[in-house]
């Protein structure tokens, strides 16, 4: 009977770039494991549908998991909740929905994995994030404003745990990743669009960086993106 594999958990594990991480890292030999609230058609490895901003279950969650499996090698917060609207039409709902299903999520998510990653002998933890990131534009106050903290809160974890041997880092996805759905909203050449399998790639080479030389933020965009 071989080892058992290392554990790859991607929070928000639903079409198109969640789906495309969980394939890469089976490919990698990693035993892939999603979250999410709703499971895609066709999913890669186990799939766990729940809120990942419920305080409660998210860690009880990801405690069977890690139970099961081990602690990961590998995790993507990669959750997020678009709302474009001019300022007076952008309620305080939206600001919550947009802060709790990415913010909240991203903490819980970090609260469960960080000490057992540490506990055994350290991991790569990666949060995807936005041109948003890091400039807000109009229409998108409450989906900058929710991008903004996920990347404080990735470069406060940074200073904090990776000389126990947690590499975090911050990807900067400028571009309209391609799906279905992101087809049928923007109408796009899917030349001119991100893809799923590429960008995963990129995320793999992150995870395998040695600790002499870690990136802590990098920018991915499409060669015909203006920047």
């Amino acid at each position: 009977m071989g080892a058992p594999t290392k554990l790859a958990l991607v929070a928000g594990a639903g079409a198109g770039l969640g789906q495309a991480l969980l394939a890469r890292f089976e490919q990698a030999g990693l035993t892939p494991v999603g979250l999410g609230r709703t499971p895609p058609k066709t999913t890669i490895g186990a799939f766990h549908g729940l809120d990942l901003s419920d305080t409660q279950a998210v860690p009880d969650t990801i405690s069977r998991i890690i139970d099961a499996h081990g602690p990961p090698a590998i995790v993507v917060h990669n959750t997020a909740e678009l709302v474009i609207a001019p300022f007076a039409e952008t309620s305080l709902e939206d600001y919550q929905r947009t802060w709790t299903s990415m913010v909240q999520s991203a903490v819980l998510l970090a609260q469960s994995v960080m000490e057992p990653m540490i506990s055994a002998g350290g991991g790569t933890f990666i949060i995807s994030g936005a041109t948003a990131s890091l400039r807000g534009g109009a229409k998108f106050s409450a989906f900058a404003s929710a991008k903004f903290a996920l990347r404080g809160l990735a470069q406060s974890l940074a200073r904090e745990h990776q000389a126990s041997g947690v590499h975090v880092a911050h990807a900067i996805l400028d571009g309209i990743i391609d799906t279905d759905r992101s087809r049928d909203l923007h109408g796009l050449d899917p030349a001119r669009m991100m893809n799923p399998a590429d960008i995963a790639e990129a995320y793999w080479q992150i995870a395998r960086q040695p600790r002499s030389a870690w990136t802590h933020e990098f920018d991915l965009r499409p060669a015909s993106e203006t920047f």
